[in-house]
């Protein structure tokens, strides 16, 4: 019986015995993997999902009409029959919260695409271009950078009208200076990096260079900070939407679902407080995800 713990041990099995954990290693083990976990970030993923859900299809998650109207009906607090209760027009609270997730997310991926695609051109023009061109194109990103993003989108929507496309055009052209400021950086840096210069010295085409390795290294960050920007466009759509900017009433949107409501918080705090929360909840969980994703890419969590 001795020469058995002998014969395992020569025979390089005893790695692929299990020993028996202690209570205090299983709870450890527990532990850590509760904490990789990352409850917040779970529900944050799990908030975007629902959100996709309800943008794609809404009638699952709400089965009403968000324009239907019943005048006996109005100012009913949440309850059983209406789950976030009434608007002052007796239009369900709820159904109309889940209608309006589809404007917002709209909002927020067209705005933070039309911003990227014209940043990366611009910030490509500026940081391999001539000295002239980049000179001319960074004055001119200046000066729109002066301006606060709502009150540039503010200024042009003044002039192009109201609208849905006219906002989330107005949202994308106040986000362009940024990503442009951005691409030009890391444009700059990745041209002067070895491989490039490598690239260079081998007698590589401009074009292949820049669309195999400068293009693809540069615009790697911005698409990940984006990400993060999502969120800040869907509030200034919010924001345009409250100030009646955007769509038309009776639309729903969280922003115009805010403006109407402020004129009844005194008997009617739900109006207000819903799409304000999930205002809050979209913004909270699109910039979780993508600060998560920020740091995965710098390599500061695994």
């Amino acid at each position: 019986m001795s020469t058995v713990p002998s014969q395992l041990e020569t025979s390089g099995l005893t790695g692929a015995i299990a020993l028996p954990e202690t209570g205090s290693q299983s709870a450890f083990i527990a532990w850590e993997r509760l904490r990789k976990l990352r409850p917040g970030l779970a529900l944050a993923g799990l908030f975007v999902l629902f959100l996709v859900v309800a943008a794609l299809q809404p009638h699952w998650l709400a089965s009403g009409d968000p324009l239907a109207a019943n005048a006996r009906d109005a100012f009913l607090a949440p309850g059983a029959a209406h789950w976030l209760g009434t608007d002052e027009n007796g239009r369900d609270v709820w159904t109309r919260l889940i209608y309006g997730v589809r404007p917002s997310l709209l909002m927020g991926l067209a705005a933070t695409a039309m911003g990227v695609t014209s940043g990366i051109l611009i910030g490509l023009f500026a940081g391999l271009g001539h000295r002239i061109v980049d000179g001319f194109l960074m004055r001119v990103v200046d000066v729109l950078l002066a301006f606060p993003d709502l009150l540039l989108a503010l200024v042009i929507i003044t002039f192009w009208g109201e609208g849905t496309v006219n906002a989330i055009i107005a949202v994308g052209v106040a986000s362009v200076p940024r990503y442009a400021r951005m691409v030009r950086a890391q444009a700059h840096l990745v041209g002067k990096s070895q491989y490039v210069e490598a690239a260079v010295t081998l007698g590589l085409r401009r074009s292949t260079l820049v669309f195999r390795h400068i293009l693809p290294n540069a615009i790697k960050p911005v698409l990940i900070l984006a990400t993060i920007g999502i969120g800040s466009k869907i509030v200034a759509g919010a924001a345009l939407n409250f100030l009646g900017f955007g769509s038309p009433p009776p639309a729903p949107e969280w922003g115009a679902m805010l403006s109407a409501g402020r004129n009844f918080m005194s008997n009617a705090w739900w109006l207000v407080a819903t799409p304000g929360l999930a205002i809050t909840l979209t913004v909270l969980s699109i910039t979780a995800l993508g600060r998560h994703f920020l740091l995965r890419s710098e390599g500061k969590i695994a």
